[in-house]
């Protein structure tokens, strides 16, 4: 079995000439600190035209580069024959349309039935040894695109995208109410709840948030949403959309009141039973990452991957624009 990945080439151009290796690395192929080390510490981690080399060489143009990271697997990970949706594969990425009610990674107390004891399954039954890098996460109710890095090289360089703001990540959400704008942005930092430390709060001792909605549909006391992450918060979505007083439809940790105090009595019972109607209705948030859109780690492309919403949620919708049209 092959120990090592496919390599990433570099080709040096004539006006890189004579340049230093360790900034061929660096600066062109955007080889990290971190992965750099590992790699001079591998037998065939960096060469140049087929034979091992130090950095502190310098290159020629024309000079073929070339870095390789041995195959690792995830040994604690108890590989099942759990299915999923794949999207997109290729040498250097995994991405999946994941299924509401799966957890992405094992966790104490929860090691199998996971998405990733089914990838790691996947690879197996392939003959393929690949240690499961998911590059970002979705709740274990969040359906949607999902991004695995298959090495450390592409799981970095996503992560920096990510960081830098350029991953364009799209969710369509049905919320409880109407914002009171079409569209806005809700910047409220987020932390732990101190009295409930698995919940989240928007907190002016929190942690930076943004995220940007827009008013798709309106509906019978709900609405769907189109929403963009521009920060990555735990519950970020939910907690966010709850601050502005439009929880999402089935999400019981994060609902609000949504009637007024001044009401009379039986319009807000009213309310509640239409409220209870909706959850009853959708037994999980009513989230899905529809769209994501990034550059490729390794090839000059820019990729786009979008999930349909899934049946639960395409069933919500069809009530919805039923319960509307029967209002008018």
């Amino acid at each position: 079995m092959n120990s090592y990945y496919a390599p990433i080439t570099y080709r040096v151009p004539p006006e890189e000439d004579e340049w230093l290796l360790k900034t061929i690395l660096h600066k062109r192929m955007d080889v990290s600190r971190k992965l750099l080390s590992r790699l001079k510490m591998t037998e065939q981690g960096i060469m140049v035209n087929g034979e091992r080399v130090y950095i502190s060489v310098r290159v020629r143009a024309g000079d073929r580069v070339e870095i390789r990271m041995e195959t690792e697997v995830s040994e604690d990970i108890l590989p099942q024959p759990i299915p999923f949706e794949i999207l997109f594969e290729d040498e250097h990425l995994l991405v999946v349309n994941k299924a509401a009610g799966i957890i992405v990674h094992p966790t104490h107390g929860h090691y199998t039935d996971t998405l990733a004891n089914g990838v790691v399954h996947y690879w197996a039954s392939r003959g393929e040894r690949f240690r499961f890098r998911p590059v970002h996460r979705l709740d274990q109710e969040t359906s949607g695109v999902l991004v695995i890095a298959k090495n450390p090289y592409s799981h970095q360089h996503i992560s920096e995208q990510m960081i830098a703001g350029t991953v364009d990540k799209r969710y369509t959400a049905f919320v409880h109410g109407v914002p009171s704008e079409p569209h806005g942005d809700i910047d409220g930092p987020i932390d732990r709840d101190p009295a409930e430390p698995h919940r989240r709060i928007v907190t002016p001792e929190g942690y930076p948030s943004l995220t940007r909605y827009a008013v798709k549909a309106v509906y019978r006391g709900a609405s769907s949403v189109e929403l963009k992450l521009e920060s990555g918060r735990t519950h970020q979505i939910r907690v966010h959309m709850s601050s502005i007083g439009c929880p999402l439809v089935g999400d019981g940790m994060y609902r609000h009141a949504l009637y007024s105090v001044a009401e009379p009595a039986p319009r807000q019972a009213a309310q509640l039973a239409e409220v209870a109607a909706l959850d009853a209705a959708m037994p999980r948030q009513a989230l899905h990452a529809v769209r994501l859109a990034l550059r490729h780690p390794v090839r000059p492309e820019h990729l786009v991957f979008e999930a349909p919403l899934p049946p639960d949620m395409a069933a919500l919708e069809q009530r919805l624009q039923r319960d509307a049209a029967e209002k008018q």
